[in-house]
Parts: C-alpha cells; sequence; structure tokens
C-alpha cells in the first residue's frame, strides 16, 4: 500500500469546499521485487487511474525520487528501493464553459504566466461555485492548457482563497505544470504576503509553529491542535511592517502550505485577520466601542468587505529556462484604502493626545 501525504499547496476553492492540489505516494519495494522500469512498477502499483504518460512527465520533472534522488522514468527499481512520488491530485470532473472574465496577467511567455488574481474569483470549480471561476476565464483566453489528468482545472499548480487577492502562476505545458507542482510540493517558492491583523502585534517577527486541521465544530473552518495530536505540520514566519494601535500590517512568509494557514495561525496568536468573517474578523476586537469608532470600522468594512490578505510576492525557478523569476504587486485599492483610513485614523489620536498633555 502506498503512504499519501496530503500536501494543501495553497487554500481552496471557495470557501465551502477545501480540497488539496497535490498528492505524494510513498512505497518501500518489497524484498522479492523483480528489477523492471519504474514507470511500469509505478502505473501498476497506482493503477488505472494514473497513466503512464503521466508518471513519465512527473520522472522528467524531477518529481519521481528513489532513496532520495531524482531519477528518469527508465531507472530499474531494485528492492528495498524508497520511492516517492509527487502528481496534480484529480478529482470529480465539471462541465467547463469558457466564461470572458477578465485577467490581470503580470507576466506571459509559452511555458507559463503569472496572474495578480482579483477578490472574489474562484479557482477553480467546486460546491457551489460550478462557474464563474479563474478556470472558466483561463478556458475563455487560452487553449490547449495541461491538465495531468485533472481536466476541470488545466493549468492550475496552487491556488489562494476566494477573497484573497495577489500573484498566482499558472502552467501552460505538462511539464511546466509538473515542475512548478514539485517546487511546491518542495516548498522552493517565494511566497509573501501582507495582511492587516486585529491589535498591536508585540514582537517585531515571530513564527508561529502549530499543526493545522479541520475544526470539529465547524467543517468549513480549521483550526491549530498545538499538541500535534491532529491536523499537519504547519509553520508561519511574520514580521510586523507597521502598527496603527488597533490593527498592525504585517508580513507572512509560509514554510508550509496549509488550507487558511496565514488566518488560523494569526488567530491562534490573537491577531485575527481583518474583516475574516470566517475566523470572526468581521467583529470589532480591538478598541473601545463607542459610535464614532463603530462608525469608522464599519465603514472599513465596506471598502474591503473581505480578509485584509494579499500575496504580494511570488518566486520560482523557471521550468525551462531555469531562470529565477521573481514578481512583486502592490495592494489593491480596497485593502490600500483601508489601510490609509487606519494611518489617518490613528494619526488624528495622536494628536489628539498631545493636546491632552
Amino acid at each position: 500500500m502506498a503512504e499519501i501525504d496530503d500536501d494543501i499547496i495553497l487554500d481552496q476553492t471557495g470557501e465551502d469546499q477545501p480540497d488539496d492540489l497535490i498528492e505524494h505516494f510513498r512505497f518501500t519495494v518489497d524484498k522479492g521485487q523483480e528489477t523492471v522500469r519504474i514507470d511500469k512498477f509505478l502505473s501498476i502499483r497506482l493503477g488505472a487511474e494514473v497513466s503512464r504518460t503521466r508518471i513519465q512527465n512527473a520522472a522528467e520533472a524531477g518529481s519521481i525520487l528513489v532513496n532520495g534522488k531524482p531519477i528518469k522514468s527508465n531507472y530499474k527499481i531494485r528492492p528495498l528501493d524508497d520511492i516517492q512520488i509527487i502528481l496534480p491530485r484529480p478529482e470529480h470532473e465539471y462541465e467547463l464553459i469558457p466564461e470572458n472574465i477578465p485577467l490581470d496577467i503580470i507576466y506571459e511567455d509559452d511555458h507559463l504566466l503569472v496572474i495578480n488574481k482579483q477578490p472574489g474569483l474562484v479557482c477553480h470549480p467546486g460546491l457551489g461555485n460550478y462557474k464563474g471561476t479563474l478556470i472558466n476565464a483561463l478556458m475563455y483566453h487560452f487553449e490547449n492548457l495541461p491538465s495531468a489528468g485533472q481536466s476541470y482545472r488545466p493549468g492550475l499548480v496552487h491556488r489562494i482563497d476566494k477573497d484573497t487577492s495577489g500573484l498566482m502562476v499558472i502552467a501552460k505545458t505538462e511539464y511546466a505544470l509538473a515542475h512548478l507542482g514539485k517546487q511546491f510540493f518542495d516548498r522552493t517558492i517565494q511566497r509573501l504576503y501582507k495582511a492587516l491583523v486585529w491589535g498591536n502585534v508585540e514582537e517585531n517577527s515571530g513564527t508561529v509553529t502549530g499543526n493545522i486541521g479541520r475544526d470539529h465544530r465547524d467543517r468549513r473552518q480549521f483550526e491549530v491542535y498545538p499538541e500535534g495530536d491532529q491536523g499537519k505540520h504547519a509553520v508561519t514566519h511574520y514580521q510586523v511592517l507597521e502598527r496603527l494601535n488597533y490593527v498592525t500590517l504585517v508580513q507572512c512568509k509560509l514554510e508550509t502550505g496549509r488550507t487558511h494557514q496565514i488566518r488560523v495561525h494569526m488567530k491562534y496568536i490573537g491577531h485575527t485577520l481583518f474583516n475574516d468573517s470566517r475566523y470572526g474578523g468581521d467583529q470589532i476586537l480591538k478598541g473601545t466601542i463607542y459610535t464614532k469608532y463603530k462608525q469608522f470600522i464599519n465603514n472599513c468594512f465596506e471598502i474591503l468587505p473581505r480578509q485584509a490578505l494579499h500575496a504580494a510576492t511570488l518566486g520560482f525557478v523557471h521550468p525551462a529556462t531555469g531562470q529565477n523569476m521573481f514578481f512583486e504587486q502592490p495592494l489593491p485599492a480596497d485593502f490600500a484604502g483601508v489601510l490609509d483610513k487606519w494611518r489617518r485614523y490613528w494619526q488624528t489620536m495622536e494628536q489628539r493626545v498631545d493636546l491632552e498633555d
């Protein structure tokens, strides 16, 4: 039997149907196993759902490891070999209808494209989201995107939450899909997020470590299991960028990629993301509740009707050229607008204190 390590790369289809994009199979070859090519061995062990072509593409992209080292598809297995294979996860298929949804393309070549995803756009079809997704848009704007056995989300290497904005890379070839998927699995992708959180984060920087798993009371949410008895290992590094008394602008670096990781980890340390309705950030969590302040917060919520989270930077190795690619994207108008309101509010408060002194 294969050991399956479900590594969530980034978040989910929408709010109600989180699932994984990458699956990891691991085998130890039996002592009595005859010597055969590894692509043949894996096609038998993985079954009809994983074609030999997919396995060969994975090998070409360096996504099959034997005893910790990448091998080619013609490698002959040996008894007790430790075999790992990383593949895009196939799931239920949906009828995909191309839709003329605008895309903010930051970079494009023959192998991939990088987009700045707008908030409110679900990445791919799922329960309750059968149209109006990023995939529907990609189907309209591009032909023959690679599927690697997952035809309902062609080109998709990773995803970010529906209401999170920011940078994503899309594969345009089978090889690019496998190569980029391996980089995400190996955690060599550079990802930095900017988040506005409730409260004054005291430390200038820190690390949150804690297993993340589903909340047993609400399956749409996730929570931290600090004892490590449930969930999956997760690590988030954060750095304070700006303090505004009742809220703090932070930068988060993902060491792992669990569903809702930043949102869950920041809540765990007492700093829920601003206006994150799923985790209670759409309530006044800091500050004295009086009429004008409450009105100010409600105005902020109207400007930014989502969690204050933006995928600001993305770095990876180009699958074809080997070049290091790096992209940065400034805060979108809704996030930037709320941040400016908080700056003006806090400046006014400081001036009021100075006058009182």
